[in-house]
């Protein structure tokens, strides 16, 4: 069994573990994408990124309500997936020169970051339906909508010119 196991034993306890686990990741990517939106060069790219940085702490917001709604201690635990998500693009993004290059490198990165908060967010609305919290669940998916529209978004400007710039 895994290290989480003994304090798991319920699906309220997996629920209320991984809403903690999406509310530390999006804390962590509140730092991050201000340092994201410094390196990038193409504006369309670098305005994403900041819409985006204000949907993230909406993100929060609503995750924060959903903790007091389900009567909880608002809290995040660490989430090794995405400090190693963040790190890696760190690094990646650290290694390029051509800012060409690296705008791709960033929607890269960017592109992982929103595939686990996706992730994250569908599981926890299935599971707070599952637990008869369709009040969270709501909440919750108007974050995985957001998730998604950033997503799209960011195949756009890496298929429409992005991309091809980096070539």
């Amino acid at each position: 069994m895994g290290f989480f196991s003994k304090d798991i034993k319920s699906m309220d306890d997996l629920f209320v573990h991984t809403l903690r686990d999406i509310y530390y990741a999006e804390n962590q990517i509140v730092k991050a994408l201000p340092k994201m939106v410094d390196k990038v060069s193409n504006m369309e790219l670098k305005k994403g990124f900041e819409k985006h940085l204000q949907e993230t702490k909406g993100h929060i917001e609503r995750l924060e309500q959903v903790f007091e709604m389900h009567g909880i201690e608002i809290s995040g635990v660490n989430c090794p997936a995405i400090d190693g998500i963040l790190e890696e693009a760190d690094d990646v993004s650290g290694e390029i020169d051509d800012k060409r290059v690296l705008d791709a490198a960033l929607i890269a990165s960017a592109q992982a970051v929103e595939h686990y908060e996706i992730t994250r967010y569908g599981t926890l609305i299935a599971w707070a339906k599952q637990l008869g919290r369709d009040d969270c669940a709501g909440l919750l998916d108007l974050n995985l909508q957001e998730e998604i529209r950033t997503d799209r978004a960011l195949t756009g400007v890496a298929e429409s010119h992005v991309n091809a710039a980096a070539n």
